[in-house]
């Protein structure tokens, strides 16, 4: 068995598979999913699993160089973004922020390996996470 946090195998898979610039998106129960780009469905209900504690646990997995988030998170989530900024700081990692409308993320998103969905049912609780490498 494995010893590391992550147990979810497609998303050990996926995350194992990606190179320097590839991206994973992180969302909520309600973004939409472009049928073309692979989804992994951890939701199981409302608010389980959490936003953030699938990013604490992506994090400990992945080293990410950029993270892009939308906009209007500042509005509508402040409390997700600085959650979001703090597992950052706590996996010592310090990513380019890009901040795109809401529209020009679900477009981004179709770039994405795969699409992470959580239970999280708060606004704008989505990040697109740009690998990095760890050399």
């Amino acid at each position: 068995m494995k010893r590391t946090r992550l147990l979810n195998s497609e998303l050990s898979y996926e995350i194992s598979r990606i190179g320097h610039t590839a991206s994973i998106t992180l969302c909520d129960a309600g973004l939409p999913i472009p049928s073309e780009v692979k989804r992994i469905d951890l939701a199981i209900e409302r608010g389980y699993p959490s936003f953030l504690k699938t990013l604490d646990v992506l994090l400990s997995e992945m080293q990410v160089e950029e993270m892009v988030v939308a906009s209007e998170i500042h509005e509508h989530n402040p409390e997700i973004l600085k959650g979001m900024m703090d597992l950052f700081r706590h996996h010592e990692m310090n990513p380019i922020v890009t901040e795109v409308s809401h529209q020009e993320f679900k477009q981004m998103t179709r770039q994405s390996e795969a699409i992470v969905r959580t239970g999280e049912c708060t606004p704008y609780a989505n990040v697109i996470l740009k690998s990095g490498v760890v050399f």
